[in-house]
């Protein structure tokens, strides 16, 4: 039997992505997020209109879209709490997000050159994707609250060894993408690590998984 219960989340399930893009100065900021999909050589990338990575992207038209693996989930969830503005937006100071200028170190991730963007990679992700802004639409209702960006992908670098030999094409039995699902991290189906994150958005599973 189905029931209509409102739903107030909608993420079933998205491969979590770091974004990495250039602030206004020059410096590097590394931002998680999870509302992404591809089709053919471009993405939409979903981000929040009071994100430092949105203005980032709005002014250089460039970044690159770095994919964790399940194994990077701590260093993912060290971040998943910070912002690169300043001026942290009250709603999510409310949340528990602070205020940080070097999301690589805090993250204790590498930073590695791009070939076409100017904006870095990130060493230790298998997938690393430079990737220049298409286009940017107004997103949410009644009043838009987020930024739809178009990309294309210029350039994809891939392990190796996740590369099926002698062909272009990713090994999927090889490849286990760090997945968020409802604000928790999992990885070849299992729940691998709590969630800063969904505590920040006081998500009941974790109310649910303290009573037990």
């Amino acid at each position: 039997m189905h029931v209509v219960p409102g739903l107030k989340v909608l993420y079933f399930g998205t491969p979590v992505v770091l974004i990495s893009s250039l602030n206004e100065d020059g410096t590097a900021n590394l931002a998680p997020m999870s509302s992404a999909w591809w089709l053919n050589q471009s993405c939409m990338l979903g981000l929040g209109n009071s994100a430092q990575t949105t203005a980032n992207l709005l002014r250089e038209g460039e970044c690159v879209l770095n994919l964790p693996s399940s194994a990077m989930v701590e260093a993912v969830d060290r971040i998943a709490l910070t912002t690169g503005r300043p001026d942290v937006p009250d709603h999510k100071a409310k949340q528990g997000y602070r205020y940080e200028p070097d999301k690589f170190s805090a993250a204790s991730l590498t930073r590695q050159a791009s070939d076409l963007v100017l904006a870095p990679r990130v060493a230790e992700c298998p997938v690393q994707l430079e990737c220049r802004v298409v286009s940017s639409h107004p997103f949410g209702s009644p009043e838009a609250f987020a930024t739809a960006f178009q990309v294309e992908v210029l350039r994809a670098h891939v392990e190796e060894e996740l590369v099926i030999p002698g062909t272009h094409y990713v090994d999927p039995l090889g490849w286990d993408p760090l997945i968020m699902k409802f604000c928790e991290f999992f990885g070849g189906g299992h729940n691998l690590h709590p969630s800063r994150l969904a505590d920040g958005w006081d998500m009941p599973h974790q109310h649910r998984s303290t009573a037990i």
